[in-house]
């Protein structure tokens, strides 16, 4: 008689757990003890996931929960601890912006942790169906995120056209999950990928057809171009402290699953996703930094920065092997720190008690809050990649895993991307230090937003060249330990 092993899957099982304690606290306990206890609770939480994550890590071997269905291996691990760490730093930091927009209901920490639950899935899938299960659960619960200022026009719209689109994407998603089944006969990763490894998988139309649909299915949650037209509106249109959990976690584990199909599933398919990836990494790139170069919010010249980073990780999984997995991993470890500081700044941008989000309004910034805008000029700095920030590392490590991949070509792209896209950081840097004052931020009081941003400043400031070997050591062990 099998028996049934949860110790693989112990950290989903606490969220899950968590969600509906959470649940139940909001729905008996009233407004007075949710007021109290939520936001310590949800990141309690979160962290607990990822210390469990680290204690499974000690166990030999890739570990397998409901029959193959779900695995853990290094990789899993990394990532989930990504996705703890990106998760419960943005909640911390959401409570002052939360009271303050009269937002601060129970449902809130309730559908974060429900999000975070279908990432860890998602990171763990290996199978088809899991794949879409954890997927669903993520993204169901960000559509009601987006739109939780229900009051407010701008995050219903948001909402709906992430649902909308959201929608879309799913049911592309579940074609290309049909395909892959009928010319498969199997939605398990090991049998596809024992299919794609056959003498006749190159010509099998039926099946790559099924791979395209999948991975665009995917494309859509970490906002590839052609697929990122829902990502400015919602990040505009969103409450910030949602809009800086949409940038963090969600897409590390976007992305991660965006490997396990390619590198595990169609490992043996690799020119056929290979021709996917670059064309998603080379449109990113282009229009990402294009559309970036005339936005006046913040928020929209933050979500087309997203838009342009996810180019530079999916020319990394082009590179294809474990050079280009590490790298993927890598950059997204360093990508969180980024984001997350500058939506942390963004938190900050307080003036009347209204939240302002246009660019001209961080003008003079260095005068009025000089630590603000040290910490935001810096974020910049790093997002630009300029050594010796820790931005710059992520985009060596990139580039150079796509140029021993022989991509040379594709690196070029990536680096005149660069270069041109330092024009709206450094603009932001510029407004910030040698323009005059625009009208001066409110102190912030909210020492999880202050520490959030302080943390994120300092691991991107010149002072990261001590992470620098620290954490591609672990990427790259995280990559060596890849399952499938």
């Amino acid at each position: 008689m099998a028996t049934l092993t949860v110790t693989p899957v112990m950290a989903e099982i606490l969220l899950a757990v968590g969600a509906m304690a959470l649940l139940l606290v909001g729905v008996y306990g009233g407004k007075r003890t949710l007021s109290m206890v939520w936001t310590g609770s949800v990141a309690l939480v979160v962290l607990a996931g990822a210390a469990v994550l680290w204690s499974s890590d000690q166990a030999p071997g890739v570990q397998e929960a409901f029959g193959g269905m779900v695995l853990l291996d290094g990789f899993a691990v990394f990532t989930k601890v990504l996705i703890a760490v990106g998760s419960a730093g943005v909640l911390v930091m959401s409570r002052g912006y939360l009271v303050k927009r009269d937002l601060d209901r129970f449902e809130y920490p309730v559908l974060a942790v429900l999000s975070t639950l279908g990432m860890f899935i998602m990171v763990s899938a290996t199978d088809m169906l899991t794949v879409y299960v954890g997927l669903e659960l993520q993204s169901l619960a960000l559509y009601v995120l987006a739109a939780f200022a229900r009051d407010r026009a701008r995050s219903t719209e948001a909402g709906l056209k992430y649902f909308v689109l959201g929608a879309l994407s799913s049911g592309m998603l579940l074609y290309g999950i049909s395909l892959v089944y009928g010319f498969a006969g199997s939605t398990a990763f090991t049998d596809i990928a024992a299919i794609a490894a056959g003498d006749g998988a190159a010509g099998n139309i039926g099946l790559i057809v099924g791979l395209v649909f999948v991975l665009t299915g995917v494309a859509f949650k970490i906002s590839a171009v052609p697929f990122h037209m829902w990502t400015p509106d919602v990040y505009e249109g969103a409450p910030t402290s949602v809009t800086a959990f949409f940038s963090a976690a969600p897409k590390v584990a976007a992305m991660a699953l965006f490997v396990r199909i390619a590198m595990g599933a169609f490992g043996d398919m690799a020119d056929q996703w290979q021709q996917v990836t670059i064309f998603l990494s080379v449109a990113s790139m282009v229009v990402g930094t294009a559309l970036a170069l005339v936005q006046t919010n913040i928020k929209r010249l933050l979500a087309y920065s997203s838009i342009t980073h996810v180019g530079y990780v999916l020319a990394a999984l082009a590179a294809g092997g474990e050079a280009g997995r590490a790298a993927v991993i890598y950059y997204m470890a360093i990508y969180i720190t980024m984001t997350a500081g500058a939506f942390g700044v963004v938190l900050c941008m307080r003036q009347d008690e209204k939240y302002s989000e246009e660019i001209a309004d961080l003008a003079g910034l260095v005068k009025t809050r000089p630590a603000l805008a040290v910490a935001m000029g810096i974020l910049m700095i790093s997002l630009l990649g300029f050594p010796p920030f820790l931005g710059f590392w992520a985009k060596y490590t990139a580039f150079l895993a796509v140029v021993d991949a022989g991509l040379v070509w594709l690196a070029v792209i990536g680096m005149i991307a660069s270069v041109v896209g330092g024009y709206y950081y450094l603009r932001v840097v510029k407004l910030m230090f040698f323009d005059e004052p625009a009208a001066g931020f409110e102190p912030q009081r909210d020492r999880g937003v202050k520490g959030v941003v302080f943390a994120t400043a300092v691991a991107n400031s010149p002072l990261s060249v001590v992470l620098f070997g620290p954490l591609n050591t672990a990427a790259a062990h995280a990559s060596r330990a890849f399952g499938l």
